[in-house]
């Protein structure tokens, strides 16, 4: 845990260091603010409650995350610096999970800071905090499999673009798994349990669940795994990039 821990505030530290971080932070609390008071229709609805604030949040997750992701471990092999860390007495795995951490952390730092949009619904009116505080934990576990999935691919490249693309290309697959445009095109051949099962990988129908107020152990685990499935196949990749 010591190693994970080091190389956890090593990166998030970094992200600080540069302008990032803080383009990042703008840009996604000005999109959600825009998404939530203006496309949103926050005031035209008549009630007191943020599901116009977190319907977009897979959508805006969709490009904003892989722009964290795509750093992670591209420049690292760009620049030669992943030698260097992995001459350091941590194992692969460790790297991996101190990276992931600090990354994740970010987002959340990011998301915490819209609870002022909070705060301004319980001035206006009384909303379910509950189903408030279970769609922020939500939206928060949905970025860390974003955020698994992006550095998994990542690990792939030097390019970062290229590591942007891939990564908002197979998170957009993940998010709209479950709509009919997609499901119409494996329906005409595939079995049905297939066709249930590529349905069941949307970030979208798990992420509703949890804008509902309920955090199903379907959908915890759905996303913990997804996780840990992308995070081990990122320290295989990495793995096989130092034998070779």
């Amino acid at each position: 845990m010591r190693a994970t821990l080091t190389i956890f505030k090593r990166e998030l530290s970094a992200y600080f260091a540069s302008p990032l971080a803080y383009v990042f932070i703008v840009i996604f609390l000005a999109l959600t603010g825009a998404f939530t008071f203006f496309i949103g229709g926050f005031f035209d609805r008549g009630s007191a409650d943020l599901q116009s604030f977190f319907a977009f949040h897979p959508w805006l997750y969709v490009f904003l995350v892989p722009a964290v992701a795509m750093r992670l471990w591209a420049e690292e092999r760009k620049t030669g610096t992943i030698e260097l860390l992995m001459t350091l007495p941590v194992t692969t795995f460790q790297a991996v999970m101190g990276k992931f951490l600090a990354a994740w952390c970010f987002t959340g730092i990011a998301l915490a800071l819209t609870v002022p949009v909070w705060f301004t619904v319980n001035y206006l009116g009384e909303p379910d905090n509950g189903v408030i505080v279970a769609s922020y934990f939500g939206s928060w576990l949905m970025s860390g499999a974003f955020l698994a999935i992006g550095a998994c691919v990542s690990a792939l490249t030097t390019n970062q673009v290229i590591a942007f693309v891939v990564s908002a290309a197979a998170c957009f697959l993940f998010l709209t798994s479950s709509l009919d445009m997609v499901l119409s095109v494996f329906r005409p051949w595939a079995p049905g349990f297939l066709v249930d099962l590529i349905a069941s990988f949307s970030f979208i129908t798990h992420f509703g669940i949890v804008t509902k107020g309920v955090i199903s152990l379907s959908t915890a685990v759905f996303f913990v795994s997804l996780m840990g499935v992308c995070l081990f196949a990122n320290a295989l990749l990495i793995d096989l990039r130092r034998s070779s």
